[in-house]
């Protein structure tokens, strides 16, 4: 059963090891992170420690692993520990790394899984914010014969088809029904590689934290004694050796389709990168990290041409954020706050609402007898709700001032009148760069436009008293 509510951890926890394909030993620690936060690494290790968000525009290098970069840091073989924070259906966290890979451990997510589901799960009080569709979504490259889809479904489902023309692998299928049940099914599935690859992957500086129990390799051709000395040296051990079935040492296979598995536990892993937990049926024949994460961004352009529809308000569902919590945000006060609910907060987009009454303190000056919300009021509450946009993207939201710097292109369509349900939409139309922020706002009554405006908002830490 999928969760309903955003997730975090109840504390932090640390694993620890070597990268795959750097080698360089790193501790990699989950940290409990604030509603709406999602997935971010962080390096701890170099100056300022930067943040790099878990987003496929952020992806630089899928050679054989996927690799994100954001403000200069770089963090590779992202796809193992997103997948497990997405089997156990962990909305927020902090991934803080001493290094610039998390660790390979026995090539699969199964300790990651162990050591969050050992600090155990907080739930928060916000729904989570799914990406439905309402259309499939596909990918595909002909020449590969890979093909990759999402539909609809209100659930969340994967299954997987691998062919690499090979004698000892063969064709393969997997598939995961039900998204609770991944850390059972899919967790400890392991990586894997043709013994053929090993060596262009050595001279390539790759798998330098490789080894013969954290990862499978398939054996499809005759192999030399000379071979395999040499790759006992590649991986330093005494003695390499070919079982009957194709697998290279003595490591046992957990399921006859582990490959299979596995890719599955890429593809979940990839897919995180959408940004949003996905609701969907995932159907994929012979994926990898290039087509995966070029898949996702497909969903994401998906989801930025659904959000461009006019927002959805609904009266009886839960908010992300209450009058309450906003007031905790914004330092606003009467009879300057103007926003009542946060209905969707992402790290792009924010949709904010503002019910109007007779009782708005500006209604005794402005039109008495024709009572009208002041332009500038839509305008300062759209600034409002942007404002929840930016400080999102900061840990401590109390820690930083926003202020609304700059507004082209206004417009005012409609008028708008006690009664009125004011619904705001804010999206950034950039990146934000030494803190300020450039977004498109629009609001809307009763699905009709009634003002939009492009502003510029400036994010400033507040000083130490």
């Amino acid at each position: 059963m999928m969760h309903t509510k955003q997730h975090t951890i109840k504390k932090a926890v640390t694993v620890s090891g070597v990268g795959l394909h750097t080698g360089v030993k790193c501790n990699m620690t989950f940290v409990p992170a604030r509603i709406g936060h999602g997935y971010k690494f962080q390096r701890i290790d170099l100056p300022e420690q930067p943040t790099i968000d878990a987003d496929a525009d952020n992806v630089v290098d899928i050679s054989r692993g996927t690799t994100i970069e954001q403000s200069g840091a770089r963090v590779h073989t992202v796809e193992h520990t997103l997948a497990a924070l997405v089997g156990l259906q962990i909305d927020n966290v902090l991934i803080q790394l001493d290094g610039p890979e998390p660790p390979i451990m026995d090539g699969s997510s199964i300790e990651f899984i162990k050591a969050l589901a050992n600090v155990g799960l907080e739930e928060q009080e916000a729904p989570r914010n799914f990406l439905e569709l309402s259309e499939g979504v596909f990918y595909k490259e002909e020449s590969k014969q890979i093909e990759l889809g999402a539909l609809p479904l209100n659930d969340y489902r994967l299954t997987v088809m691998v062919d690499y023309n090979s004698s000892v692998l063969g064709s393969q299928h997997a598939s995961l029904n039900d998204i609770s049940m991944f850390s059972e099914e899919i967790a400890s599935c392991r990586t894997f590689c043709f013994l053929h690859e090993l060596e262009m992957l050595h001279k390539n500086n790759l798998i330098k934290g490789g080894a013969l129990n954290n990862a499978i390799v398939i054996v499809d051709r005759v192999v030399s004694e000379d071979e395999l000395t040499h790759l006992a040296k590649i991986f330093n051990t005494k003695k390499v050796e070919v079982k009957k079935e194709g697998i290279l040492d003595n490591i046992e296979l957990r399921y006859a389709n582990e490959p299979a598995r596995h890719k599955l536990l890429d593809l979940v892993g990839d897919l995180a990168l959408v940004g949003r937990p996905l609701k969907a049926q995932i159907l994929a024949a012979r994926p990898g990290h290039a087509a995966n994460v070029a898949f996702a961004k497909r969903i994401k352009a998906y989801a930025r041409k659904y959000k461009e529809q006019i927002p959805q308000y609904d009266p009886t569902a839960t908010p992300i954020l209450d009058i309450n919590q906003i007031s905790k945000i914004l330092p606003h006060s009467y009879p300057f706050r103007l926003i009542d609910k946060i209905i969707h907060l992402d790290k792009n987009s924010v949709v904010g609402i503002k019910n109007v009454t007779i009782n708005e303190p500006f209604f005794q000056g402005h039109f008495p007898g024709n009572p009208v919300m002041p332009g500038v009021l839509q305008i300062e509450a759209m600034a409002q709700t942007g404002g929840i946009l930016l400080l999102n993207t900061v840990d401590v939201p109390q820690d930083y001032w926003t202020y609304f710097v700059g507004i082209e292109h206004c417009r005012f369509r409609k008028m708008v009148i006690p009664g009125d349900t004011l619904v705001f939409h804010c999206e950034l139309s950039g990146e934000i760069k030494r803190g300020i922020a450039k977004m498109v706002g629009k609001a809307y009554v009763a699905g009709k436009l009634v003002c939009e405006a492009t502003m510029l908002a400036s994010l400033i830490k507040k000083e130490v008293q």
